[in-house]
């Protein structure tokens, strides 16, 4: 969600605020906002829409100084304006916030009683009056924030600047991720590595709790119960290469176009080379669980879904799948020999952290399956798997999705082989067949030129139906939710089967519908659902291999032609086509496919 940056440096602030702000677009967000200490003297400056309109700001009414902090904001609390942009300031003191302070109407309330005035909508402004408050009271800054913080219900990253003080900022979290970069006699803070990456790869994450008082040359840690601490220091890597678009038109496509490479290392990371056991999954004993739950949000759930297919066909363990915002609020059981697993890209994910804490003491066992093995549900989980697919700035997932897949996959193959629902030696084809999808994917990914004629044509329609069975029906619904999430037309994923339940009503001649059907078990039956909707004039899309193709007929609209797949890949590589449509509509009809409306990457806040 909202980016956060602070920085106390040796150099001229605003433009490494806003450097570094750019590397935290990938979120997404309607506005942005610096304020800086100079002279003693607490300035900010503000604008709504892209950072470019806070350069140009920035060009006219510059801001000195070597103290600054910085923001994206993604609104919750009040439209997006330049009155709701953050950073917000009281009096001397200036506050960002990523978050949501649940209590901030009665905070609000008692603050007016005092005589103090709102401008804005916003929770955070609640945070900056109520600061100032205890400022006016006699409180040192350091102090006036702890009083401030003692006082918030909700979730919260925090960073205070305060007004004659170029050597102090002060930060807290609270269910939102905060990391404090450390430089030579320079200090950083960030929402996480990527925004620091320009500055320092030293890095300390805050836990649960934690407020730090920042310096130059110092960092003090207390932890939630007011006693110091000392977080570890850890060198952070990020490939500078990643968070560029290496000669490609968006992220989005970058990131497609990366994930044979990306998953070929999953799976050497996993298995090696030939048939090297790496041993990463030993010490998961799943002789101990009769049961698995799995929780997730959006992407991360669908391919939560795929994988229930996996472990119920291949491993013969009964699995439940959940939407992580629901989960919780069912208060549902937990037997005690129950695997709980939570996936998400980020590991952040304010749902599916909260469903994990539910989760704690009552599963046997938390496995969390992430991209970020420094995240929240990481730490706080038996059990981390990296999904390895390095650093995604699109933010319509496709390269973590996909990893995640092939993680799930993986375990799912170590779990059949554990019960004993596989033998040694069928363990090892399916993985020697694994191996083989990066080159699958390469070869799906040359369909470009075709994916991007038909999208032409999908970038005039008003609505797509996505049809699936079997492990490709999960692949329907995430088909449809990443035309739906860049291309802003509407689409929705069916089990094909269910087609005659309901939605074959939606079936006309100016609806295309498109097919997703490898050649496996179930496509006899896919074909039967796919010439019901023909005899209604529906006009399909047809995704299949040459067989399949053949044996569907030549009545469909349209046909992309795969390549041969086995059918426990096939939802894997199956996705990039989907990915494709969904970029090409896009692209054709100009919308902002790596940021688009609305939507954030990491959703910290409930």
């Amino acid at each position: 969600m909202c980016g956060i940056v602070g920085v106390l440096g040796l150099h001229e602030a605003a433009p490494i605020l806003v450097e570094a702000l750019k590397k935290l677009e990938y979120r997404g967000y309607d506005s942005a906002g610096i304020a800086t200490v100079n002279n003693g003297r607490l300035e900010r400056r503000r604008a709504v829409g892209k950072l470019v309109n806070l350069s140009d700001r920035l060009v006219h009414e510059p801001l000195a100084g070597k103290a600054g902090i910085g923001h994206t904001r993604w609104a919750t609390h009040g439209a997006p304006s330049e009155v709701n942009a953050h950073p917000h300031q009281a009096g001397p003191v200036a506050v960002v916030h990523n978050g949501i302070i649940e209590n901030f109407q009665d905070l609000r309330d008692e603050l007016a009683q005092k005589g103090y005035v709102f401008q804005t909508q916003t929770d955070t402004e609640t945070v900056a009056l109520l600061t100032q408050f205890h400022l006016e009271q006699g409180l040192a800054p350091v102090e006036a924030a702890k009083a401030t913080i003692a006082r918030l219900r909700g979730a919260y990253a925090l960073c205070f600047l305060f007004d004659g003080h170029e050597d102090l900022l002060v930060a807290a979290r609270q269910g939102s991720p905060l990391a404090i970069g450390h430089g030579v006699g320079e200090m950083f803070v960030g929402s996480d590595a990527i925004a620091l990456a320009p500055m320092t790869n030293e890095i300390t994450y805050l836990n649960e709790g934690d407020f730090a008082i920042i310096t130059r040359n110092s960092l003090d840690i207390f932890d939630v119960d007011g006693q110091a601490v000392v977080r570890e220091k850890k060198n952070v890597s990020i490939d500078a290469t990643r968070v560029e678009k290496s000669g490609h038109k968006h992220y989005m496509a970058k990131e497609i176009a990366e994930q044979p490479v990306v998953i070929s290392e999953a799976v050497r990371y996993y298995h090696g080379l030939e048939d090297q056991d790496s041993g990463r999954l030993d010490e998961i004993d799943f002789t101990q669980f009769d049961r698995i739950l799995m929780v997730a949000c959006g992407t991360a759930y669908y391919a939560c879904f795929t994988a229930k297919y996996w472990f119920e066909q291949i491993a013969r363990i009964p699995v439940e799948v959940d939407v992580a915002s629901e989960f919780r609020y069912r208060e549902a059981p937990i037997s005690p020999r129950t695997l709980a697993i939570f996936v998400s890209q980020s590991g952040e994910t304010a749902d599916t952290l909260a469903a994990l804490r539910y989760v704690s003491g009552k599963a046997d066992k938390i496995l969390t399956i992430t991209n970020s093995a420094e995240s929240s549900m990481a730490r706080e989980s038996d059990w981390t798997l990296p999904i390895l697919a390095g650093v995604e700035i699109g933010v319509a997932s496709t390269k973590a999705f996909t990893c995640q897949l092939t993680v799930l996959l993986i375990l799912t193959i170590e779990a059949a082989l554990s019960k004993k629902a596989i033998s040694a030696d069928e363990a090892r084809h399916k993985i020697i067949a694994l191996r083989t999808l990066p080159g699958l994917m390469s070869q799906a990914l040359e369909l470009r030129d075709v994916i991007d004629l038909i999208a032409q044509e999908l970038s005039e329609v008003s609505d797509v139906l996505f049809l699936g069975r079997g492990a490709i029906y999960p692949l329907a619904l995430e088909g449809a939710l990443k035309l739906k999430e860049i291309s802003y037309i509407h689409a929705e994923g069916y089990a094909s089967g269910e087609l005659k339940h309901g939605p074959i009503a939606l079936v006309d001649p100016q609806t295309p519908i498109i097919v997703l059907a490898p050649r496996d078990r179930l496509f006899e039956k896919t074909v039967s659902n796919m010439q019901e909707v023909m005899a209604r004039g529906g006009k399909v899309i047809l995704i299949s291999d040459a067989q399949g193709l053949k044996e569907a007929g030549a009545d469909v609209w349209k046909t992309i032609e795969m390549p041969p797949v086995s059918d426990e890949i096939a939802p894997i590589l199956y996705a990039v086509p989907a990915q494709m449509i969904a970029y090409h509509t896009a692209v054709a009809k100009g919308t902002d496919v790596d940021q688009p409306r609305n939507l954030a990457k990491s959703v910290t806040v409930e």
